[in-house]
């Protein structure tokens, strides 16, 4: 399945992904990853630096959901998958990590495998303030002021 152009620029723009797992024991776990890119319109990866229950999830069962927003418009993108997990020291690895080198440097040599997701389904998200008329320029307003008031 495709990316719409919104998920890729939302994903492009805030590459912060709420990774949700299961645990072995059928447990929910969500995780934060900011090292998320779009390799291409039907492929999400993100650079695993410290993630070990995520891994061991994953290992368990591939099956996961990312779900990025834009924190001022509040709109986001669900995302689901399969993992694959790409081990650092194999070709592909080696591949793809440059990616990560030319956005994030030195941060890169700490990634320990890239997971790749191929992405099987998308869904749009939407605070239900734009049910009630809202505008993307009235939900960045509102946001900005809040934030402001929170980090003056």
């Amino acid at each position: 399945m495709k990316l719409p152009a919104f998920g890729i620029d939302l994903i492009t723009t805030f590459p912060l992904g709420f990774v949700a797992t299961v645990t072995a024991g059928g447990r929910p776990n969500v995780s934060p990853k900011g090292t998320f890119l779009v390799l291409d319109d039907q492929t999400i990866a993100f650079g695993e630096i410290r993630s070990p229950q995520t891994v061991t999830n994953l290992t368990n069962q591939p099956e996961l959901e990312v779900n990025f927003v834009d924190q001022w418009t509040r709109k986001g993108v669900r995302v689901r998958g399969k993992a694959q997990m790409i081990r650092r020291g194999t070709a592909e690895f080696g591949g793809l990590i440059e990616q990560w080198e030319d956005i994030w440097g030195d941060l890169a040599d700490r990634i320990n495998l890239i997971v790749k997701i191929p992405v099987d389904q998308v869904k749009p998200i939407l605070t239900p303030s734009y049910d009630d008329g809202a505008t993307e320029e009235d939900m960045i307003a509102t946001f900005k002021a809040k934030f402001a008031e929170t980090y003056p």
